[in-house]
C-alpha cells in the first residue's frame, strides 16, 4: 500500500481499474529493498548451483546462457513495468493536482464570502451602534457590571460615556 492510497482526493481500492491496480502492485513490488535482495539472492543461488553444486554439470553451466535469456526477457519486461509505472504515476499526479485546484477555487470562494460577510457585519454594527448604545446605557444604569461587558470601541473613550451620555 502507497501513501496515495490515503490520500482523499486520489482514487484507490475498487474505485481503480484492473490495469491501475495492477501497476500500482508492480510498482510496489519491483521497486521495493525485498525485490532487489531476493533478485541478488535469486542470481547468487542460480551460479551457486549451477557451478559449486552441480560441478559444472548443471542444466546451465558457466556462461550461463539460459540465465542470459531470462534476465534479457526479464529487462524487456521491466522496461514496459517501468513505462506503466511511471503512467499510473502520471495519472497520481494529475489527480492530485485537480484536487488542489478545486479545493484552491473553493477556499476562494469561501474566502470572497467570508469578506462580504464581515463587511455586512461591520455594516450593521455600525448602523446599530447609536441605537445599542442607548440600550447598553439604560442597562449600565440598572446594572454598572453590564459596562464591562462591552467593547471598548463602542463607547469611544471608554465606559465613561455610558455613565452620562
Amino acid at each position: 500500500m502507497s501513501l496515495w492510497d490515503r490520500h482523499h482526493g486520489v482514487r484507490s481500492g475498487d474505485q481503480l481499474t484492473l490495469g491501475e491496480r495492477a501497476a500500482d502492485s508492480m510498482r510496489n513490488g519491483m521497486g521495493s529493498w525485498t525485490f532487489v535482495f531476493a533478485f541478488i539472492g535469486f542470481m547468487a543461488a542460480w551460479a551457486a548451483l549451477n557451478v559449486a553444486i552441480l560441478r559444472g554439470r548443471g542444466f546451465d553451466p558457466y556462461p550461463f546462457i539460459l540465465l542470459n535469456l531470462l534476465l534479457s526477457t526479464m529487462a524487456g519486461l521491466q522496461a514496459a513495468a517501468l513505462l506503466i509505472a511511471a503512467k499510473r504515476a502520471d495519472a497520481i499526479s494529475a489527480e492530485v493536482a485537480l484536487h488542489t485546484e478545486m479545493t484552491a477555487d473553493r477556499i476562494e470562494e469561501l474566502l470572497k464570502q467570508n469578506t462580504t460577510l464581515t463587511a455586512e457585519v461591520h455594516r450593521l454594527t455600525t448602523a446599530l451602534g447609536p441605537g445599542l448604545l442607548a440600550v447598553v446605557r439604560a442597562a449600565a444604569a440598572a446594572d454598572p457590571k453590564v459596562v464591562d461587558l462591552i467593547p471598548r470601541e463602542w463607547t469611544s473613550g471608554g465606559n465613561s460615556q455610558l455613565a452620562g451620555g
